[in-house]
């Protein structure tokens, strides 16, 4: 039972991460108050959408809400939107907010996300576009709406190239640039991030890996090109920069938590503070899924990860005031992605250096592949193949071993 003292939690981040550990509060049984904290002034919505439906004017931004006004409000919240903590002291408990407002709590739950990185001395112009909040897509949205624009892309990433093929799908010029000799590398590795990126070529995207971008070019205060370390210039109507992403945590200088490419957590996703949690794409934490792997601590970017984990640290938190023991977090990262007719998806992780073995389909089409490392499944990789991916989750929840896995891949793939 909870002690009557444990009476206000705040939750940093109105995000999938944050929604869900309010939801957890209240479904273990809090009663007290909730104070959940956004930098945007939105109530929570969902991003995958951003770079496809909402992006092609498919959706409308209401369709992308994570729950309807009448659940939301069923939770109580005492929200504070359009506000940014700025720093947090761990000794008094308390959160300080741009808006000059203090907040003592109980339990704290930090589910700040990620924001883009930019380029070196990317130029304020006009054009010049990210993609990451429900504001960016309805931006880049309007500038492509007539599939007129001639976009460039920079940075061959998943969102980089789910935003290519859509506004090549509607009708757009599209240039993607990579500076690494394949799209893709951080997430499937060299041979099978071309495999999978050939998809944009065969729809007529101009996807060029391997060059340096100089800088972005503009005139009259709007973006014109991107000059390449060659000399050339692409000339382009709008640059969306997808150079990937990095944590939110430099508010948290100097409040003693352990910063190292996210908030340093132990395997229940504690902060190293008690009563204070952290949770989605900036939480690093040792995935006891992946022992004695070299990556075993990580940190996930995608929206399975961020669900599950908002619910597992509100849960912990709830545990431990309640005199009972957290329960490690363990996961398999899985995450999706559509681009043109092709629906990817991966469970695991995947490294430059794994084995890979395709067992189903063909890398011209539609596939599947195992990767390993060391004599272990590591993750499995589809492309338009549903049905031959999602099966290995649990055999990488449990370590399966390599030729665990190989007979695994045969069994599905045998006749009927």
């Amino acid at each position: 039972m909870l002690d009557d003292s444990f009476d206000h939690v705040v939750v940093i981040g109105a995000s999938l991460a944050g929604l869900r550990a309010c939801e957890t509060l209240r479904e273990g049984g809090f009663a007290g108050r909730i104070t959940l904290v956004g930098a945007e002034r939105e109530v929570p919505y969902d991003r995958p959408p951003l770079s496809k439906k909402v992006l092609a004017g498919e959706w409308e931004t209401e369709r992308v809400r994570l729950r309807k006004a009448e659940e939301f409000e069923s939770l109580q919240l005492d929200l504070r939107l359009g506000v940014r903590a700025t720093a947090l002291d761990t000794g008094r408990r308390t959160l300080t907010l741009d808006d000059g407002a203090s907040l003592t709590f109980d339990g704290l739950v930090i589910a700040t996300g990620a924001a883009p990185r930019r380029l070196p001395g990317q130029p304020s112009l006009d054009g010049v576009v990210e993609l990451r909040t429900m504001a960016d897509s309805t931006d880049l949205r309007d500038r492509i709406a007539g599939g007129t624009a001639r976009l460039t892309v920079i940075g061959a990433g998943f969102i980089g190239l789910e935003a290519a093929a859509t506004a090549r799908t509607l009708g757009c010029e599209v240039t993607v640039l990579e500076g690494a000799p394949s799209p893709l590398i951080r997430g499937l590795g060299v041979e099978m991030g071309a495999a999978v990126a050939s998809v944009h070529g065969r729809h007529g995207v101009d996807l060029r890996c391997g060059v340096q971008v100089a800088g972005i070019v503009g005139e009259g205060g709007r973006v014109t090109g991107v000059q390449l370390a060659d000399g050339s210039v692409i000339e382009s109507d709008v640059v969306l920069v997808g150079v990937g992403v990095a944590p939110v945590t430099e508010w948290l200088d100097g409040s003693g938590l352990t910063l190292r490419d996210g908030i340093v957590c132990d395997a229940t996703l504690n902060v190293g503070v008690p009563g204070v949690y952290a949770a989605g794409d900036c939480a690093r934490w040792p995935n006891g899924a992946f022992a004695g792997f070299d990556d075993e601590e990580m940190r996930v970017e995608h929206w399975t990860n961020a669900a599950e984990q908002g619910a597992a640290a509100a849960s912990n938190l709830l545990a431990v005031a309640r005199g009972e023991q957290p329960t490690p977090f363990v996961s398999v990262p899985f995450f999706w992605s559509d681009q043109f007719d092709s629906r990817i998806q991966f469970v695991g992780r995947a490294h430059g250096d794994d084995q890979v073995h395709v067992f189903a389909g063909s890398t011209d089409g539609a596939f599947a592949a195992l990767y390993g490392h060391e004599g272990r499944l590591r993750g499995v990789l589809g492309v338009s193949m549903p049905r031959m991916v999602m099966p290995f989750r649990a055999l990488l929840a449990a370590g399966a071993s390599w030729d665990d896995a190989l007979a695994k891949a045969a069994a599905l793939t045998a006749p009927a």
